[in-house]
């Protein structure tokens, strides 16, 4: 994929191809034939390059379908052909067109911007529209004929290239790493590349440890990376401290274009100006005062006065068509001019974030609803450089129980500690899964290859998702049932220490439809794996069994497994249910003085398994001692 010099000098129509005599600048060496160019009003490719002297060039007009960026064709011999169409942001238009042949029901004299292609998307009061076609951009005169976009069938998508990138602050908690899991999501479902970055320039808010504690968290839950830390890749460093210098350079671009200046107002001038602007009932926003006087600022920042760089926001209106939400406009009369870069050198979330996804070659940004107010700063930043932007998608905001945004200040329960708490990784990935999205076919209990098999952003959906513990349990002890034995008993490992493969591979079938944590094994099992104290707090004989009926119940029982009763369970249990019903007790009152005697509590474990599960030393012992409690 060849990346697109921009052509400063005019170019003249020649019959069907445009040809320069005129010097033109070049990113690197001078253009072969094949070399994608790009102009104000059309992609070009070189034909062929006359004289080096003048740098004389041929060049043809590249024709695009709807939805291909210029920026992202191939380059085969002398042709260009579109490998990553996408569908087009609708933007900010300014200069002033006519409506050759209006589609029905759209009026002309709508506004142009100065790089519009055919097959552009643009927003109108009755909807979006497409350029059909546009004339030469030198041209005095803008005609164009517009048609209503066809957004509901958009081209074939190139494997998307997504990326996560959380701060050093912290553990992971539910609501971040769903927003990972939605961009894991979108690249295995599409046979794309799942990049992992860590966003640490705030090195204010870092906490040690952290870095370890995300990439812990993200293996737990099976969201392997393609590309970042420990796994390394095309566009390493992964890690945003350690690419400064790249922020530093792409900031001065910045500053040569006029799309960012440097400012020396102090802290103090700046609570000064906001504190006047909310007595005037003004929105808080930098009054653009070092915009005015470059030259003073020079001076005190060549003195040594701390200088901080800040964005310079366009004037118009900033739209795009997010993922998820649709067509979203901001008045750029209403974006602060944010900083780039800080005094201490070190770049802002916002100048990192737009340099990193463009040099790694980010598709799609997924990312929380929160960052909508900043996107129209992103794209205008992107515009500043002449990138094209990935497409936007911003995830509905995650709530707790309460309907508070969930957050670590407010408690929020670490990735890891549901680890620690006994969830499978599958479950807490099947329950974060159904925060904002779900499945076509109605289906909620999903393995991680079912959702991505099923998986797209157009079922994700804008209104904040409430996630409830409830459901989590419910989840994960489904999921529990439907493990393999022997896996079940590889997972119940930590939480039987006392036990030995063959004791858990034993317990697992016990436990598997009884339990909804790992961790409720330790409980569950305790009476089978040590000793098991007489409380005199639990009901002994249970209510609805008298003394006499549990008895001769435990007299029995302990009289069939001396003889060898525990190695047919289902025999015993069918002569101790026919002697109950005979007394007319049901079976499942009169037991409870089974589980009281071998368990420890009226309910546990099936106590038949229980008791083949102890074996005849084992259980006569407990057998005998409830029966010392009861009369002779």
């Amino acid at each position: 994929m060849s990346v697109a010099p921009w052509v400063s000098a005019p170019l003249a129509l020649a019959r069907s191809s445009w040809t320069t005599t005129s010097l033109v600048t070049w990113s690197s060496a001078p253009p072969t034939p094949g070399t994608l160019l790009s102009c104000a009003s059309a992609p070009l490719v070189v034909e062929s390059r006359a004289r080096a002297a003048t740098a004389s060039l041929r060049v043809a007009a590249v024709a695009l379908p709807w939805g291909v960026s210029p920026d992202a064709l191939e380059v085969a011999g002398r042709s260009a052909r579109p490998v990553m169409p996408r569908i087009p942001a609708a933007v900010s238009t300014r200069e002033p067109f006519t409506c050759s042949s209006p589609a029905k029901g759209h009026q002309p004299g709508r506004e142009l911007g100065a790089s519009c292609r055919a097959g552009d998307a643009h927003s109108c009061p009755r909807g979006l529209l497409q350029l059909w076609n546009v004339r030469p951009a030198w041209k005095l005169a803008r005609t164009c004929n517009v048609r209503p976009a066809r957004l509901s069938e958009p081209p074939v998508r190139a494997p998307p290239r997504v990326r996560f990138a959380p701060s050093p602050t912290g553990a992971l908690h539910v609501g971040s790493i769903r927003t990972a899991l939605f961009n894991w999501l979108l690249a295995r479902s599409g046979a794309g590349a799942f990049i992992l970055r860590i966003e640490d320039t705030d090195q204010g808010r870092h906490v040690e440890g952290s870095e370890v504690q995300i990439l812990e968290s993200l293996r737990w839950l099976g969201l392997e990376w393609d590309e970042g830390p420990e796994v390394g890749g095309p566009h390493a460093p992964y890690v945003q401290s350690l690419r400064v210098e790249t922020y530093r350079g792409v900031a001065e671009e910045l500053v040569a274009s006029g799309a960012a200046y440097w400012c020396t107002c102090t802290a103090e001038r700046l609570a000064q100006m906001r504190a006047a602007q909310r007595a005037a009932h003004q929105p808080s926003r930098y009054d653009r005062r070092c915009l005015g006087r470059p030259e003073e600022v020079a001076r005190e920042r060549a003195g040594g006065t701390p200088a901080v760089l800040r964005q310079r926001i366009p004037e118009g209106r900033t739209e795009w068509v997010d993922a998820i939400r649709g067509p979203v406009a901001f008045d750029n009369a209403e974006l602060d001019d944010q900083v780039l870069l800080k005094s201490d050198g070190f770049p802002t979330y916002h100048l990192a974030n737009v340099v990193d996804d463009h040099l790694m070659e980010i598709t799609d940004v997924v990312r929380a609803d929160e960052w909508i107010p900043s996107t129209p700063k992103h794209l205008a930043l992107y515009a500043a450089l002449g990138w094209a932007p990935p497409r936007f998608a911003h995830v509905p905001v995650v709530l707790s129980e309460d309907r508070q945004k969930l957050s670590k200040r407010r408690g929020a329960r670490s990735v890891l500690e549901y680890r620690d708490l006994g969830y499978l990784p599958v479950a807490l990935v099947n329950a974060m899964a159904l925060l904002g999205w779900s499945s076509p076919d109605g289906e909620e209990v999903l393995a991680p290859d079912q959702i991505v098999a099923r998986f797209s952003l157009d079922r994700v959906q804008p209104s904040p998702a409430v996630f409830d513990e409830q459901r989590l349990d419910k989840l994960n002890g489904l999921h529990i049932r439907m493990l393999p034995l022997t896996r079940l008993a590889e997972l119940l490992a930590p939480w039987l220490p006392a036990a030995s493969d063959e004791q858990r591979l034993s317990l697992a079938p016990l436990l598997q439809e009884r339990i909804t944590r790992l961790s409720d094994a330790t409980t569950l099992a305790a009476p089978l794996l040590g000793e098991v104290a007489w409380d005199e707090t639990v009901e002994f004989p249970p209510r609805k069994v008298d003394a006499a009926t549990a008895a001769d119940l435990l007299d029995a029982c302990a009289a069939a497994v001396e003889a060898g009763g525990l190695e047919d369970i289902t025999a015993l249990r069918e002569q101790l249910t026919a002697m109950l019903e005979q007394r007319g007790l049901k079976a499942r009152d009169g037991f409870r003085v089974l589980y009281v005697a071998v368990l420890g509590a009226p309910a546990g474990v099936p106590v038949f398994d229980a008791m083949r599960f102890l074996g005849a030393e084992a259980t006569l012992p407990r057998l005998r001692r409830a029966r010392a409690h009861l009369p002779s």
